[in-house]
């Protein structure tokens, strides 16, 4: 693996690690934060399939779930314009509790070009931005890519 391959996006949220973590295994709270719809079976070799904005389609499976600290799962595009397959790709979320909260870093890896690196940096910054507003209590309002 190169790295080129893999983006990191990290954040700080002023919210707990148990709370952070249940933004991503509770289907209405992951949906709070990025999507429009989905369906999410939050378990070791689980498939989701969301919706995430307009036509992109997300799918993959849950690989490891280890609460509260570390979430890892599968990623790629069922449908939408992005050329990256279902379930082609690994997402990484890790949670370390710090003063104030909680430091989230997301590692994706496995992305094929330097135009989907900076495609899905973009992204996750995006709804790493909207979660780390959501978690800790406040409105991230519409997302504006829906």
């Amino acid at each position: 693996m190169s790295t080129t391959d893999a983006v990191t996006v990290e954040r700080r949220i002023a919210a707990r690690p148990e709370t952070v973590f249940s933004f991503f295994t509770d289907r209405d709270r992951w949906l709070s934060w990025m999507g429009r719809d989905g369906e999410f079976s939050f378990e070791p070799g689980g498939h989701y399939r969301t919706n995430v904005n307009r036509d992109n389609v997300a799918e993959g499976r849950f690989i490891e779930i280890d609460p509260p600290k570390r979430l890892v799962f599968t990623w790629g595009w069922a449908e939408g314009e992005m050329p990256l397959p279902a379930g082609s790709t690994t997402v990484e979320i890790t949670l370390e509790p710090v003063d104030g909260g909680t430091l989230l870093r997301l590692v994706h890896r496995g992305l094929p070009t330097p135009q989907a690196c900076a495609a899905h940096k973009e992204g996750w910054a995006h709804y790493m931005d909207r979660l780390a507003t959501v978690a800790a209590d406040g409105d991230p309002g519409p997302d504006v890519w829906l």
